[in-house]
C-alpha cells in the first residue's frame, strides 16, 4: 500500500476495485465508512451486489474481465477533460504523449460495450476521480487473479499517475493483500525472484551479500513460480516438494492438474497444523504450530510491522515452521548457518540483511517508537511496455 490504513478515513474520493472488504478486510472497511460518513465520494467496481456498493456514489458493475476497458476509458476522459495533473506528469511521469495515443480507442462508448456499464456513470467516476484534491485506490485479488491481472494493475496505476495521486497522504494505490501476514513472507523472500526485502536474485551485488552472509555460493537465476513447479513435477523435471501452510490441492484451481503433479513427485514434504488433502498424499507431514502458539511478527497490507506473543504451547510434537526448517536444513550439513534459537534471532538476520528492515528489532517494534512514516531510498518503476492488446501505454515515476 502507498498509504496507511489510518489515512483512509481522511481519504475525499476512494475508488474500491474487486474488494469485498467488508467481509475480507473489515478493519479497512470501517475506515472506508467513516471516510463516507464524512463526505467522502465512493465509487465501487464489482460485478457483484456487494455490501459496500450500497454504501457507494456509484456502482459500477463491470463483466468479468473488462477492467482494462473501463480503467483506459476513464483515463481518456481525465485527459479530454484537462483534469490530469500537468505538474506531476511532467516531473514525475514518462510515456505520457505515448499513453495519450494508446487510449485514443477507449472511448466511453466502447467501454460501455465492452464492460456493461453505462458511459454515464463511467465518466461521472472519471470526472469524480480527476477532479479529487486526493484520490485513493483500493482492490484486492478480484483484479489481479486473472489472466490480464498485472494489466488491470497497470491501468489502475496510470490513473493514479496522470492525476498525481502518488506520494500524497490518502492518496494512491493500496493493494489490499489476500491473506494475513502475506506483505511479511514476501519481506522475508519467500519468492522465487527475490531474496529477502525484495533484492533481486540476479543481481550480483545482491548476491555477493547474502553468499557472505550464508557462507554458500547462490544460484544466480531466478526459480520457479508454484504453477511452474507444478508443471515440472508433472513432466518429470521436479522431483519432491516441501509445502508449508497451504492445502494445495483445495486452494488451485485445477485439482486434476495439481493431483497428477503431487502424485508424479518422488518425496513430498507437508509442514501444516492439520492432516489436509495434501498432507494425506505427503511421504513426511511435519506438525506445525499456530500462530497463538509461536512468537514472532506480523507485517500488514500497510507494512505496519505488529508482534506476536505465544499465548500457549503447542500441541503433542508441534512445532513453530523456522524451528523445523532449521532442524532438517542442520541434517542435510548444507553448511549454511540454520543455529537459531529463537524467532527473535531470525528477525536479527531479517534486519541485517534487508534495508527496509534495517534497525529493527523485538525490542524496538515493542517500544511503540517507530510508528510512523520513514523515509525511503528513491525507486525508479521500469516503464510498462505497450502492445496493442496491452492496458496500457508506458508510465512510471520518480
Amino acid at each position: 500500500m502507498s498509504n496507511s490504513i489510518p489515512e483512509i478515513e481522511d481519504c475525499p474520493m476512494m475508488l474500491c476495485v474487486g474488494t469485498n472488504m467488508t467481509e475480507c478486510h473489515p478493519i479497512i472497511a470501517l475506515r472506508v465508512k467513516k471516510a463516507v460518513r464524512k463526505g467522502a465520494k465512493l465509487f465501487v467496481v464489482d460485478p457483484r451486489k456487494i455490501p459496500l456498493a450500497e454504501l457507494a456514489d456509484g456502482h459500477l458493475q463491470i463483466q468479468l474481465g473488462s477492467d482494462v476497458a473501463l480503467f483506459n476509458a476513464m483515463a481518456k476522459v481525465i485527459i479530454d477533460e484537462d483534469l490530469h495533473d500537468k505538474e506531476y506528469v511532467e516531473q514525475r511521469t514518462e510515456g505520457f504523449e505515448e499513453l495519450k495515443k494508446h487510449l485514443e480507442s477507449f472511448t466511453l462508448e466502447y467501454a460501455e460495450e465492452i464492460s456493461g456499464v453505462p458511459k454515464e456513470l463511467i465518466r461521472e467516476c472519471a470526472i469524480e476521480f480527476g477532479s479529487a484534491e486526493r484520490a485513493g485506490i483500493y482492490y484486492t485479488l478480484g483484479i489481479t487473479e486473472h489472466i490480464c491481472g498485472v494489466s488491470n494493475v497497470q491501468s489502475l496505476c496510470n490513473l493514479a499517475l496522470i492525476t498525481g495521486n502518488l506520494g500524497k497522504r490518502s492518496a494512491g494505490v493500496n493493494p489490499l493483500r489476500g491473506q494475513n501476514n502475506i506483505q511479511g513472507a514476501g519481506d522475508a523472500g519467500a519468492l522465487p525472484n527475490n531474496y529477502p526485502g525484495f533484492q533481486d536474485v540476479t543481481s550480483a551485488e545482491s548476491r555477493k551479500k547474502f553468499e557472505k552472509a550464508w557462507g554458500v555460493p547462490l544460484d544466480p537465476d531466478k526459480g520457479i513460480t508454484k504453477i511452474a513447479a507444478l508443471d515440472h513435477a508433472v513432466d518429470g523435471r521436479l522431483k519432491a516438494m516441501w509445502i508449508c501452510g497451504e492445502n494445495t490441492l483445495v486452494t488451485d484451481p485445477d485439482v486434476k492438474h495439481t493431483t497428477k503433479a503431487l502424485e508424479s513427485l518422488d518425496f513430498l514434504v507437508v509442514e501444516d497444523m492439520f492432516l489436509t488433502d495434501t498432507a494425506k498424499k505427503a511421504d513426511v507431514v511435519f506438525p506445525a504450530a499456530a500462530f497463538t502458539e509461536v512468537d514472532g511478527f506480523f507485517t500488514n497490507s500497510d507494512r505496519r510491522i505488529q508482534r506476536i506473543r505465544k499465548a500457549a504451547d503447542p500441541p503433542g510434537e508441534a512445532k513453530p515452521d523456522w524451528w523445523i526448517i532449521a532442524e532438517v536444513a542442520k541434517r542435510m550439513e548444507s553448511g549454511v548457518h540454520f543455529e537459531y534459537d529463537s524467532s527473535r534471532e531470525v528477525f536479527d538476520e531479517l534486519a541485517s540483511l534487508s534495508p527496509i528492515y534495517a534497525g529493527l528489532d523485538y525490542d524496538r517494534i515493542d517500544s511503540g517508537e517507530l510508528h510512523g512514516r520513514f523515509p525511503t531510498t528513491i525507486i525508479r518503476v521500469p516503464p510498462c511496455s505497450m502492445k496493442a492488446s496491452s492496458s496500457t501505454a508506458r508510465a512510471s515515476y520518480n
